[in-house]
């Protein structure tokens, strides 16, 4: 049986003190010092609830679904199909049937491009995506554009590095197929206006897809209300195994589009000159699935529906809104994106004299693991005039004490940085 916390009227640290012992990664030292692990917006730790419902699966109940009559293949089979109605009822979609599980939101992005992109696009039809998407979800429709004539177009920044609005209201027209656009920014952290831009692709007819990876494990989503066509997301970022996400889509697009793959379980009767197909959610699920990892998610939805999205939201917005103020009082930080709307996660650069790698590495020395590179946002970063940064980013089970470490340690690793530029300088 899988037990999850029962917590009510969380404020301040609470949710992270409460949580910190179901996650037990985060009790270990790193180089000699308490690991404080501030890279979750590249994938959060799991906890000892979901970590035993995989374990458990493959303990008692591992059989394939779907196919057997004997005691394991049911209860695999309950099992799975509950988890699905768990994920169901977490994003608010209307049934079940409107969740296909995929291994992660790429491979969720490209079912949709090869499935409803290749069978409906053409040559001079338009697909809208930003210069913040992150790689998942430009690549796919870029193939799709090479082999359909479609054309690609981008939405810029504002000033202030959010989501230009205005921009996008002057790029969709007549001849908008699609937009594709993420909810929230992994490197800038903005939260879109998902609202404002679903609207006006359809009032031109257009299907809209939501790269969710960054919003599903911090706020409540409602697929309903959002009136999106398609929503992606990948387990490994809300507190679940890699190797399994879900994509969302309404029960009449997914009915009109054709399968992904074929090959077993997809299918309803096959013949030596053709086959036909199984119904949703299976048209789109060939072969044997991730059966451990999508019960591990079902796992993973009740860990965070006990905690509550709204408090996890409402947390991390105070850690965030504790930590940025203290990365804008040191001068030689560049912060990118809006750093008084956001998200839970801060990109930063001193490019000057540190490379972003470099700093990552430092902190790691005494046991803070930020992400570094270009976060698989290299349109954005060119568009940013800098070749990467730093990004550290929170969940539920960090605290003000790891960010003010943190911060600490950030500071130490410029100053060296800057004393090693000064002496060369000098020397030169």
């Amino acid at each position: 049986m899988i037990v999850v916390p029962k917590l009510i009227s969380l404020t301040s640290e609470t949710l992270a003190t409460k949580t910190r012992p179901d996650f037990p990664i985060l009790n270990q030292d790193i180089n000699g010092h308490p690991l404080i692990y501030l890279d979750n917006a590249a994938s959060s730790q799991k906890p000892l609830q979901v970590m035993n419902a995989w374990r458990d699966y493959y303990e008692y109940d591992h059989s394939n679904v779907h196919r057997g009559a004997h005691t394991l293949s049911r209860r695999a089979t309950e099992a799975y199909e509950a988890a699905r109605e768990k994920v169901a009822k977490f994003i608010q979609a209307r049934s079940s049937d409107e969740i296909i599980y995929v291994r992660n939101a790429t491979e969720g992005i490209n079912l949709v491009a090869y499935s409803w992109g290749m069978a409906n696009l053409q040559a001079g039809d338009e697909i809208i995506l930003s210069v913040m998407e992150h790689h998942s979800n430009i690549v796919p429709w870029q193939f799709v554009a090479e082999k359909t004539g479609a054309v690609l177009k981008f939405v810029n920044l504002t000033d202030t590095e959010e989501f230009d609005l205005e921009h996008y209201k002057s790029l969709v027209s007549d001849r908008t197929k699609l937009v594709s656009i993420v909810h929230i920014s992994n490197t800038l952290g903005c939260v879109n206006p998902i609202a404002e831009i679903i609207k006006l692709a359809h009032d031109y007819g257009a299907k809209v897809l939501i790269d969710a990876c960054q919003s599903i494990p911090h706020l409540p989503i409602n697929v309903q209300e959002m009136d999106c066509d398609w929503l992606v997301a990948s387990g490994h970022k809300m507190c679940a195994p890699t190797g399994i996400g879900f994509l969302y889509g309404k029960t009449e697009v997914l009915n009109a589009m054709p399968p992904f793959m074929g090959g077993g379980e997809m299918i309803s009767e096959v013949y030596l000159d053709h086959s036909t197909y199984a119904g949703l959610p299976h048209k789109f699920e060939a072969g044997t699935p991730a059966i451990g990892e999508a019960i591990a998610l079902g796992a993973a939805v009740d860990y965070l529906t006990a905690l509550g999205m709204e408090n996890i939201h409402n947390y991390e917005q105070e850690l965030i809104n504790y930590l940025m103020p203290q990365l804008q009082a040191i001068p030689e930080l560049k912060i990118y994106g809006n750093p008084n709307h956001r998200a839970g996660l801060a990109a930063f650069s001193a490019s000057g004299f540190i490379h972003a790698h470099d700093m990552a590495e430092m902190l790691d020395q005494e046991g803070i693991a930020i992400r570094a590179g270009h976060h698989c946002t290299q349109p954005l970063h060119r568009y940013l005039g800098v070749s990467g940064s730093a990004r550290a980013s929170v969940y539920f089970y960090n605290t003000k004490a790891e960010i003010d470490t943190f911060v600490s340690s950030l500071k130490e690793a410029i100053a060296f940085f800057l004393s090693i530029d000064l002496m060369q300088q000098q020397e030169e």
